[in-house]
């Protein structure tokens, strides 16, 4: 045979090619595994695929704000200050069983129509003492309320949601609970950290996730901030123990010594290492309170961080404790976050 010229050589060539192309593309388009779609008109087969697939949704934004859960609970007025109503309610708790008043209070914005979509930060306040069927935060002696609607005018604070509950169940100092579940003892600690949070989120507009909630007390109230923070750090990110102690003292704790110190911030401090941040104050006009509250603030282990703060000439009185709200609101605010809508 003769061997083929130069042309029918190429000739030749390209036949062959094209034949092996033809036959690719329609095994692709027969087989039920969707091959790879040939090259078009010099396009990349996957620009094709492209071209005819159907565009991916983009998923929505995640939203910031929780609304309500309910039930909704039925509240009576407790009585009026410049900044609104404070509101009060008894609260059967359902994981506790305990049952006790609760005082609420909502800022000005809250109930604004410029804020309907709006989640608001959540400050959850103990005062000293029994605090049984009373609350120094709701009264004069601690205007908070009117203080924080004023610093949010102003810029300076978050419109906080402000929650107070009663820390006792009598007036008797030989029957305090320590803000804990003291074995045999009416479960106050699950009813501070699970009933109070669930009655939160089940009638307010609040935020996801910890970083807009936060706790404040004085004297036996900055005991039990400083501890639901440590051992809650998933529900709080922040807390500020007013001239506190950190020894759990209760007389109910007798034959109950590892449950006491499980629940004793002198002991969390150095061991729980939550991921939370507090701002502990003293009075300066009180040496054995700086001492203890300096002590404590030193015990502090990474990521707990804890900012001093000593009050000059302060003692250990309300009225003390009222000159300090403004700048504790204002150490909140910069560590937790505020209203935010979607």
């Amino acid at each position: 045979m003769q061997p083929l010229s130069q042309p029918t050589r190429t000739r030749a060539v390209l036949v062959a090619a094209i034949t092996l192309a033809l036959a690719g593309a329609l095994a692709a388009c027969g087989s039920s595994g969707g091959g790879t779609a040939p090259a078009v008109d010099g396009k990349a087969a996957a620009d094709v695929n492209s071209a005819v697939s159907p565009q991916t949704s983009i998923p929505p934004k995640p939203s910031k704000v929780l609304m309500p859960t309910g039930p909704a609970t039925k509240f009576d007025k407790s009585h009026d200050t410049s900044a609104g109503p404070i509101l009060v309610t008894t609260l059967t708790g359902p994981k506790s069983g305990v049952s006790g008043k609760v005082w609420v209070w909502l800022p000005p914005q809250y109930n604004d129509p410029k804020f309907a979509n709006y989640g608001f930060p959540v400050l959850t306040l103990y005062a000293g003492g029994q605090s049984n069927g009373y609350n120094t935060w709701t009264d004069n002696q601690l205007p908070i309320q009117v203080e924080d609607a004023q610093l949010s005018q102003q810029g300076k604070a978050h419109p906080f949601i402000m929650i107070m509950p009663v820390q006792n169940l009598t007036s008797d100092e030989n029957r305090a609970f320590d803000c804990s579940d003291i074995p045999g003892q009416p479960k106050m600690g699950t009813w501070m950290s699970q009933d109070i949070p669930d009655f939160i989120h089940a009638n307010f507009r609040t935020l996801k996730g910890r970083d807009s909630w936060g706790l404040m007390g004085a004297s036996t109230g900055a005991f039990c901030s400083a501890k639901l923070a440590m051992q809650h750090p998933d529900i709080y990110k922040a807390a500020v123990p007013i001239d506190g102690y950190w020894n759990p003292d209760s007389l109910l704790w007798k034959g109950h010594e590892a449950e006491r110190i499980a629940n004793s911030p002198d002991n969390l401090i150095a061991t729980s290492k939550a991921d939370v941040r507090m701002y502990a104050t003293a009075a300066g006009g009180t040496p054995y309170e700086t001492n203890l509250v300096k002590k404590w603030v030193a015990k502090a282990v990474a990521p707990t961080t804890v900012e001093y703060y000593e009050q000059p000439g302060g003692k250990h009185l309300t009225s003390d404790f009222k000159k300090m709200i403004p700048n504790c609101l204002e150490w909140l605010t910069k560590n937790l976050t505020g209203p935010e809508s979607d």
